[in-house]
């Protein structure tokens, strides 16, 4: 028998998806974030068999290491994570289908593409391996320019050529890239850069929770603070400001801990399930103005 059926969904129902995992003997599987997180958090998952899964991707956003590693215990499937987007095709990197792979990368560079890290300041400066910069890629999937827009595409590209990301990474001496955050998404926290990835990494670790998103809101004293925006597991014990703080003491510097938490029952998502910042920033936009507006 050759070839395979395709079972496709108008929208991600996790409770249908879950039973045709068992019921159709699912193979492969792609996805984003948030549906392994509220796969891997099913009260019932244990009682679902899911083994018939032997290839399952994740992009569109970072994938949290502990949903990852939750997936595999529950399923026996490794989640191979690729980085991409619209402007390259819309790929650029992915876990090598062989040999070895890392917790918490994107991959490696796919045939035929080059994948730069550029300095933050200056986006025509290459930084060592190892260190912290600005994904850049170059390679026949990427766009030409943006359609009757000369100036952003101008400004998206490299006097080498590179197509600029927007993506804090780092690709370490073997060829593995790690996506930091985006650069619009970094915060400046008493003179620090911060990154929210890592302090969503972080709270990730803690057993009661689903979601988080970390967003900066003004300080008076440290410039930004990191606010989280939380959705706890189902059943779990309510968690305070301070409970988290004191979890995460050892797990973060001191300029990267929070300032403010929010636990919610749902968090903003994008039509495609990825969790989404831009309704959080512009909450806490409008609470500013309405706290600042005369009386």
């Amino acid at each position: 028998k050759l070839g395979a059926e395709i079972v496709l969904h108008t929208r991600f129902e996790l409770e249908t998806v879950m039973k045709e995992f068992e019921a159709k003997k699912i193979t492969m599987f792609a996805g984003v974030p948030t549906m392994y997180t509220a796969i891997a958090n099913h009260p019932k998952a244990n009682e679902i068999d899911m083994s018939s899964l032997k290839s399952c991707g994740s992009g569109g956003a970072p994938l949290p290491v502990e949903v990852a590693q939750k997936f595999f215990a529950m399923t026996g499937c490794n989640l191979n994570e690729g980085w991409g987007m619209t402007e390259t095709s819309p790929t650029g990197s992915f876990t090598p289908a062989r040999g070895r792979r890392k917790a918490g990368s994107c991959g490696m560079p796919l045939p035929g593409i080059t994948l730069s890290m550029r300095s933050l300041e200056d986006a025509n400066v290459e930084v060592p391996r190892g260190e912290r910069g600005e994904l850049c890629i170059s390679g026949p999937n990427v766009m030409k320019g943006y359609w009757h827009n000369e100036k952003a595409t101008r400004e998206s590209m490299t006097r080498d050529g590179f197509f600029r990301s927007g993506d804090v990474a780092i690709m370490d001496e073997d060829g593995f890239v790690f996506i930091v955050d985006r650069t619009k998404d970094m915060l400046l926290c008493g003179g620090f850069n911060v990154y929210p990835r890592t302090i969503e990494e972080a709270i990730y670790e803690h057993p009661s929770v689903e979601e988080v998103s970390v967003i900066g809101i003004p300080d008076a004293y440290r410039g930004q603070s990191p606010k989280a925006f939380i959705k706890l597991k189902a059943g779990a014990e309510p968690l305070t400001f301070d409970a988290l703080k004191t979890f995460l003491k050892d797990r973060l510097g001191k300029h990267e801990m929070i300032g403010e938490i929010d636990v919610r029952a749902e968090l903003p998502k994008t039509a495609v399930g990825k969790l989404s910042k831009k309704e959080l920033y512009d909450e806490e936009s409008a609470k500013r103005a309405s706290d600042t507006a005369p009386a």
